[in-house]
């Protein structure tokens, strides 16, 4: 990275939330030439209070904080692509009974793509976000760390970036705990100090994912047995329920327990066709001690894999220390200790330390 900052241009993804607004301003600190960029990806979630669409008062949010740090605003509409090629995709895992990760694949398929072109458009040496993770240069090529604030880190979502995204990016915040973000923000009287972060589907908000996928995928009634093979109980689409899933009227399952399963809380623990196999909390069911995934993508393959690794099945979860394997011609996670509620179509993000190496799809 050159010295001299004033002569780069960098653009910056400004969500109207305060990672990339004190993203922003700290670039501009550094003397970047910032341009920021709001995406517009998704306009059917509406605020309950106001009827408004949520992208609505995002991109105002943005446009202020541009405004305030007087640096120019663009906005890139992808509502087309992001409902394509994330959106239709992870519907159409939903539908054959699978618990798919969209967050990767919109920062892998429409983030930043769609940046770094608007970027190479526009002349700019960068682009930038406000994830909470970090980028290291070693004589190998890039890698991609963990964030310094560990309750905010976000490397899970960014394990399908590539070495020609990382030697691109910025993450301003990485080096910064979530609180030490808002201080800044705060001082500098920026006006989302104290916005909450976003929850929910990437770019979507948080919805009922239950409610989201009644409108694209019709209910399918099926049957629920128990692990041992006997009928007790309907469901309406195995698309609406995970693995690990608590077993509960108000999620729509009525099961008739039988006498031996009376006083016992029930998990879903399988889905097969349109068949949910449910069983007891303590059920090796639930346990996998062996994680098999496919397309296997490696952030740096110039870097030796160590014997011992770490691996999460979803975003802040526990790190499960284990080894990777070739079997088969598929690669497989073996955790030192079973690994409960394992779903397909999830990612295996695996880890060395800090590092994140990459990740997988989990299969069957």
């Amino acid at each position: 990275m050159m010295n001299n900052k004033s002569n780069q241009k960098v653009l910056l993804g400004l969500s109207g939330g305060v990672d990339s607004a004190v993203s922003a301003l700290l670039l501009k600190k550094q003397g970047y030439q910032v341009i920021s960029c709001f995406m517009k990806c998704f306009s059917d979630t509406k605020d309950p209070l106001t009827g408004e669409c949520s992208w609505n008062k995002d991109k105002k949010d943005a446009q202020k904080i541009a405004a305030q740090l007087e640096i120019p605003f663009i906005q890139l509409d992808l509502e087309k692509q992001y409902k394509k090629e994330v959106i239709l995709p992870m519907i159409k895992e939903y539908k054959i009974g699978k618990t798919p990760n969209p967050d990767i694949a919109c920062n892998t398929i429409i983030k930043f793509p769609w940046l770094l072109k608007e970027a190479k458009e526009l002349g700019c040496n960068f682009i930038a976000t406000g994830h909470h993770a970090r980028i290291k240069k070693t004589k190998t090529g890039f890698q991609l760390l963990q964030g310094k604030d560990k309750d905010k880190d976000q490397s899970y979502f960014l394990s399908e970036l590539s070495q020609e995204d990382l030697s691109h990016t910025l993450f301003p915040v990485g080096d910064l705990t979530k609180e030490k973000v808002r201080k800044i923000a705060k001082m500098h009287k920026i006006s989302v100090w104290n916005k909450l972060g976003t929850r929910g589907i990437c770019f979507v908000g948080k919805v009922n994912i239950k409610s989201f996928l009644e409108k694209a995928i019709p209910h399918k009634l099926g049957v629920v047995l128990s692990s041992e093979g006997e009928t007790i109980g309907t469901h309406p689409g195995i698309q609406y329920y995970t693995i690990g899933q608590r077993v509960h009227p108000s999620i729509g399952i009525n099961i008739n327990k039988p006498k031996y399963l009376s006083q016992d809380k029930l998990y879903i623990a399988k889905k097969t066709g349109k068949t949910l196999i449910v069983a007891k909390e303590d059920s090796p069911l639930l346990e996998k001690s062996e994680i098999k995934i496919k397309n296997l993508h490696l952030i740096n393959n110039k870097d030796k894999i160590p014997k011992l690794i770490q691996a999460r099945i979803r975003h802040l979860g526990e790190m499960h220390p284990g080894r990777l394997i070739k079997k088969d011609n598929n690669f497989r996670f073996i955790p030192n200790k079973s690994i409960r509620a394992v779903a397909p179509g999830q990612f295996l993000v695996l880890y060395n330390k800090q590092i994140c190496l990459g990740c997988g799809e989990i299969t069957e």
